[in-house]
């Protein structure tokens, strides 16, 4: 018996690292439709950054779209807590929600095709372009409105994650949960389970990103249709606080729907967590003092920390990293709970081998060599969430 233990072993590994070809790589990510649900460059576009030339920064252009085989965008429409103050949020929101209409899509159309439903994700990728999506961050650009959560709707908005770090006055956020100053509310107020039931009636997704674990659970139970995660993983890998735990993701699943797997390095690893908080100090102290006296930008800002962390000894995550908590997801919550919400120009910090969105055939491979099917893949880069959205569309008007 000896001897057939150790070919089994020997299969067994062979079968974990066999070389993909770069052909078997391609085919596979050819035929898969892959939806990000989650970028982070209107922020840039709304400042004026144009996304048809290649940029020599940042995560995101048409090109690398591209060149990666991006085949549905969902742009962030994302409000910073600081448009509270002064009732600023909906002024803020309508202007990023203009920027991906006109700045974005509609600048390029041979490239993009503005899309508001799952057929027109297809029918785009039937055209061979991109489909281009609307997704608000942070729950308080409606302030407190149902009508102008219907606005936002009608001008394209497909989801809402219902807090960003800040908890809003009908839900609670992970981002200031242990602040003892905020008001909580226990997860979602009577109104907070109200905007959830109106999106529910107007075909809007419910996104769970950000929010606290009571928020969570509320949502969950208060949703008619599938709710999602744009933009998280597992807090099991990563003790992040917006990161989710086991039993989340397992209940998130039995309700059919999806964790869209974020890559920012500090939620994909542990390891760089726990290096970046031990250096963080140092690297302020650092980029005051070189950059004393010049204004950068986000992302100029963004790599120079970034070298000055590499300096310090701290690398970046890896494609393994992210790979990991795919792996962990399909393991207690199957692989129709798996999905992709990259984060991308919305991070510092993004693991080697996934640097911007040209990166995707990337982890295609690493999927392959962990032993994920072509259909496996198909599913993680967009069946799943074109499943959550058909979902939400039958829901909507009930």
């Amino acid at each position: 018996m000896r001897p057939l233990l150790v070919l089994a072993t020997t299969a067994s590994l062979f079968a974990q690292t066999r070389t993909i070809s770069d052909a078997e790589v391609m085919r596979v990510h050819r035929a898969a439709l892959l939806i990000d649900t989650h970028n982070d460059v209107p922020s840039r576009a709304v400042d004026g950054f144009d996304i048809g030339p290649r940029a020599p920064d940042g995560h995101t252009d048409i090109g690398r779209l591209k060149e990666g085989g991006v085949g549905a965008q969902f742009f962030a429409a994302f409000v910073d807590s600081e448009y509270v103050k002064g009732n600023r949020s909906a002024d803020r929101a309508l202007a990023m929600i203009d920027t991906i209409r006109h700045d974005i899509i509609g600048k390029y159309p041979n490239d993009f095709m503005f899309a508001t439903s799952a057929k027109d994700i297809e029918e785009a990728h039937r055209q061979g372009k991109i489909a281009g999506l609307i997704g608000i961050e942070g729950g308080h650009a409606i302030q407190d409105s149902l009508r102008l959560l219907r606005d936002y709707y009608a001008l394209g908005v497909r989801y809402m994650t219902l807090t960003h770090t800040n908890t809003n006055d009908w839900a609670d956020s992970s981002g200031d949960i242990t602040n003892t100053q905020v008001k909580h509310h226990n997860g979602l107020t009577d109104f907070g389970k109200d905007v959830v039931r109106e999106m529910n009636r107007l075909g809007m997704m419910v996104d769970i990103s950000h929010v606290a674990d009571k928020t969570f659970y509320d949502a969950l139970e208060v949703s008619k249709a599938p709710i999602f995660a744009s933009h998280s993983v597992c807090r099991a890998l990563a003790n992040a606080p917006r990161n989710m735990t086991d039993e989340m993701i397992i209940a998130l699943a039995k309700k059919g729907g999806v964790v869209q797997g974020n890559f920012n390095c500090a939620f994909v690893s542990q390891k760089y967590r726990d290096g970046d908080a031990a250096v963080s100090k140092q690297v302020n102290e650092r980029y005051d003092r070189e950059t004393a006296g010049r204004k950068l930008n986000e992302q100029q800002e963004n790599l120079a920390k970034n070298k000055i962390r590499a300096e310090l000894g701290l690398k970046p995550a890896t494609l393994a990293d992210v790979v990991a908590h795919i792996d962990r997801i399909r393991k207690i919550a199957g692989i129709d709970a798996i999905g992709i919400g990259s984060d991308f120009d919305g991070v510092p910090c993004v693991p080697e081998g996934l640097e911007d969105v040209s990166k995707y055939p990337n982890l295609t491979r690493a999927l392959l060599e962990k032993g994920y099917s072509a259909e496996d893949i198909k599913k993680i880069y967009g069946g799943n969430l074109l499943r959550v959205m058909r979902q939400v569309e039958m829901a909507a008007g009930k």
